[in-house]
């Protein structure tokens, strides 16, 4: 695939040129993801292999971690993990394991995302720009979230459709905030369902649904051909990206 070389510089959330760690063990697949990155804007710096990723983003103080999970020293899982103990940078999870088993480890490990293999260069992209755009804003600001005729102001705890105001359940909207403040990332069951409902209810799946099926009535939204929230089958939701 080629990528045009046209694309605005890419910023990280200081305005520095934003730089991108590649963790992948086929020398192929750095060489694509290398120039795709390129093309868009972004520095890169490369990895084989899981103890070698873990130091080059403390080392070489990346914005972002582009992430295959099979690795031959160590399992990206475990990456995942080490780098979580001291950093809350964004990890992108890009891998052939396709299982709902491994992306909701990855993405309840501290995933921001999960992508699978083959993959679309312009979908990773939009998910790199999302990640940074979050990890830019951080969570001081009240953000507003406009989608089409989708308004949510997280600052007001207000919510609209087409300028008419949507009234919502205290529920509903702890949902909606959630993936508001997460645009284009998904959230698992287990994570909407520990800050909305609790720890205790890690397994109630079916209260998450109901309530989903009830903010997509109020929000109409069709759930066969989805406009604003999304179904990742057998892992969670994601709120379609922001225009």
């Amino acid at each position: 695939m080629t990528v045009a070389a046209t694309h605005p510089t890419t910023t990280d959330f200081s305005g520095a040129l934003a730089k991108i760690l590649i963790v992948d063990d086929e020398p192929q697949i750095r060489r694509f993801l290398r120039i795709s990155l390129n093309a868009y804007g972004y520095e890169v710096v490369e990895a084989g292999r899981g103890e070698e990723a873990i130091t080059k983003t403390a080392v070489d103080k990346v914005d972002l971690v582009i992430l295959d999970l099979g690795l031959p020293d160590i399992d990206g899982q475990t990456v995942i993990e080490h780098i979580r103990e001291w950093s809350t940078i964004p990890i992108i999870v890009l891998s052939v394991r396709s299982g709902d088993i491994e992306k909701v480890r990855a993405l309840d490990g501290g995933a921001e995302d999960y992508l699978t293999k083959p993959f679309s260069i312009a979908e990773l992209m939009a998910r790199v720009r999302a990640a940074l755009r979050k990890r830019g804003d951080g969570i001081a600001r009240d953000p507003i979230f406009v989608h089409g005729a989708l308004y949510v102001d997280l600052g007001k705890r207000r919510v609209a459709i087409d300028g008419t105001e949507v009234r919502l359940s205290r529920k509903e909207y702890g949902i909606l905030r959630l993936l508001a403040a997460n645009p284009g990332r998904v959230l698992t069951h287990q994570q909407l369902l520990r800050e909305v409902w609790g720890p205790a209810h890690l397994e109630d799946t079916h209260y998450l649904r109901i309530h989903v099926a009830h903010l997509r009535q109020k929000l109409g939204d069709n759930p066969s051909q989805p406009r604003y929230i999304l179904t990742e089958p057998g892992i969670g939701y994601r709120l379609a990206e922001e225009s």
